[in-house]
């Protein structure tokens, strides 16, 4: 017999809330500011979501997922896309692990697409479109790479390069034609713009603020974004995101067995 939530035993249904909630600012943790061209990373847990807004309307987060208690164990780009049929990241999507596992869920986006495979810039691709600027000389003003951003971050907790993966693109928007060609598309974005990031499990966090490696613009500005954190609980029994396919709905319980 398959599993689905009407067939898990009594306990493991018992585990499951009803339902997430929505956004109050009486259950805010905490809220940070991330400037243009920053990094950052820390442990996000169970329950909680982040809130992303892109404060100018130009921002791009890099982003990559770990499972907190088992790093080996992180965001997997081929079987979240595949499992989902889908190319991109909306409202109602799930993050799966390599290990079939839900990482995060996406409940809120009023961006609409998130860019799943075009990877990070890097120190190459920025000095030849920018041209260079060295902290040195530039202090805080410098050229910042999406790559290594996210390695800064990525040593802060044991792990290194060989543990960057495919990443997520928050905010950026990327088509392909019929010839596979990949073309940056500004036009969705908007200030004010939010995507909420819900952790279904304990995870650790990589972000990087870096332009997108294929954002045509001529003048490094990377847009800052809005960091804000609070406790939602997490996917219930009729939670979209857990209803948007069959996979997701075993996804979500491979991802409530590790807790019970």
């Amino acid at each position: 017999m398959q599993t689905t939530f009407a067939t898990l035993p009594a306990l493991a249904r018992a585990a499951v809330p009803a339902h997430s909630t929505a956004f109050s600012e009486d259950l805010v943790l905490w809220h940070e500011h991330l400037n243009g061209g920053a990094h950052w990373s820390g442990v996000l847990r169970r329950g909680n979501t982040l809130r992303l807004t892109d404060v100018q309307g130009r921002a791009n987060v890099a982003a990559l997922f770990f499972n907190l208690e088992e790093k080996t164990e992180r965001y997997n780009m081929p079987d979240t896309l595949k499992a989902q049929h889908t190319a991109f990241l909306t409202q109602g999507h799930a993050l799966y692990s390599d290990m079939g596992r839900v990482l995060c869920s996406i409940p809120e986006d009023s961006c609409g697409w998130h860019d799943t495979f075009s990877g990070v810039s890097n120190a190459a691709g920025i000095a030849a479109q920018y041209g260079e600027a060295r902290y040195q000389q530039q202090r805080n003003a410098m050229h910042r790479n999406g790559q290594d951003s996210l390695e800064v971050e990525l040593n802060k907790w044991g792990l290194g390069r060989r543990d960057m993966g495919a990443n997520v693109n928050f905010f950026s928007k990327v088509r392909s034609d019929e010839k596979g060609a990949l073309t940056f598309d500004a036009s969705h974005r908007q200030s004010g713009q939010y995507v909420d990031v819900r952790c279904e499990m304990n995870l650790l966090v990589v972000l990087a603020t870096a332009p997108h490696p294929l954002d045509p613009s001529p003048v490094y500005q990377p847009g800052d974004v809005q960091m804000t954190v609070w406790r939602s609980g997490t996917a219930g029994a009729d939670d979209p995101c857990r209803l948007h396919c069959p996979e997701n709905d075993r996804g979500f319980i491979n991802t409530e067995r590790w807790f019970l």
